[in-house]
């Protein structure tokens, strides 16, 4: 299967992958053959793309959480926001007012993706996932969490540490639901005004979740401290690196890529090598440098079966995976003006000259 702008979908394309609805909804099953009719109801959805089977793209890649878990794990982050923004919107001073009961939802969440994870033989971050615009925040809150317990199971944490982890990734941005609406869907570049009243949520979350709740430190440091920078430029306060929790570290990566790899109302989403790139830049100076370079070994931009256009024009698949250079697969040709490289593997690692451009999707 291989991941399609919603554009670049055709009549007649085989679903790779089941498709949800706002509310979570089952929308469309895998293995649906797709009409315009249904491609054009998926676009209304704020869907930009989805997962299809076509013949260049045979090869199934396991998903790290099955879909069910996600969707509870999006709902149970959708609701528990929800109930503070209606909280917050109306003219009291009882914001605050989520049940313990409520909120636990969260805790179990947390708790099913680390067993989900940890079940797994080969720990590695091969999928981007299909964004939904309209639940950006709840399915980013999910994918932050999933990367940041593979980056903590590399890091050999115990499995409770891996839960405090969770709960802290699942709960990083807790504090957007006190932004404006009209801000945090602003279709347009934030001015320094709006920025800087985005900029609170990191308090705002953290003085929220240290007051409401029996949350560990460790997870509650992650509201405040993901936006800090090693280097000390980051914020609210401005620390180094030194003064960073380790899980806002992880988390702070975490964030960074799956952000980066998401369309956004004013930008659109980079390519997962870019990602990987901006980030392995930044080592050293926005993020923790060793955290960076074992994400860098985890993280997998181009999974087996995945088209990409080449700098030299050609377009392949990738055949063959070496997780110490995950930039540098082994491709199958399948265009080129050179007819006798059509259907020949090449290894990127020895063709130093040529690297991945981005993904293809014709």
């Amino acid at each position: 299967m291989r991941l399609v702008p919603i554009q670049c979908v055709k009549e007649n394309f085989k679903l790779a992958r089941d498709i949800y609805d706002n509310d979570g909804k089952l929308l469309l099953k895998s293995g649906t053959t797709l009409k315009n009719s249904v491609i054009k109801k998926v676009k209304n959805l704020n869907i930009f793309s989805m997962y299809v089977i076509d013949e260049y793209s045979e090869n199934i890649i396991e998903e790290l959480i099955g879909p069910e878990i996600r969707q509870k794990a999006i709902k149970a982050i959708k609701d528990n926001y929800g109930m503070l923004a209606e909280g917050s919107s109306k003219e009291s001073n009882n914001i605050m007012d989520i049940k313990e009961e409520e909120f636990q939802s969260i805790v179990y969440t947390a708790r099913q993706l680390v067993e989900e994870i940890l079940s797994r033989k080969d720990v590695m971050l091969n999928v981007v996932d299909i964004k939904n615009l309209s639940n950006y925040v709840y399915q980013h809150s999910v994918n932050v969490a999933i990367i940041s317990l593979i980056i903590g199971i590399k890091l050999n944490l115990h499995k409770f540490d891996l839960l405090d982890l969770c709960v802290g990734a699942l709960l990083h941005d807790f504090g957007m639901v006190f932004v404006p609406r009209e801000i945090l869907k602003k279709e347009d570049n934030l001015n320094k005004d709006e920025y800087e009243i985005v900029k609170k949520h990191t308090r705002m979350g953290y003085e929220y979740l240290s007051e409401s709740f029996e949350i560990p430190l460790s997870s509650i440091l992650v509201s405040l401290q993901h936006h800090e920078k090693i280097g000390g430029q980051g914020y609210p306060n401005g620390v180094p690196g030194d003064n960073i929790s380790k899980f806002a570290k992880i988390v702070a990566i975490a964030d960074t890529y799956d952000a980066l790899t998401s369309d956004r109302p004013y930008r659109k989403a980079m390519s997962p090598n870019e990602a990987l790139e901006y980030i392995m830049a930044n080592g050293g100076i926005q993020f923790d440098y060793k955290l960076v370079k074992l994400f860098s070994n985890v993280v997998v931009p181009y999974p087996k079966g995945t088209m990409v256009k080449l700098t030299n024009n050609e377009v392949g698949i990738v055949s063959k995976l070496d997780h110490n250079v995950p930039l540098r697969p082994q491709i199958k040709i399948l265009y080129s003006k050179d007819k006798d490289r059509i259907n020949k593997e090449i290894n990127l690692k020895k063709e130093i000259d040529v690297v991945i451009k981005g993904l293809y999707y014709e």
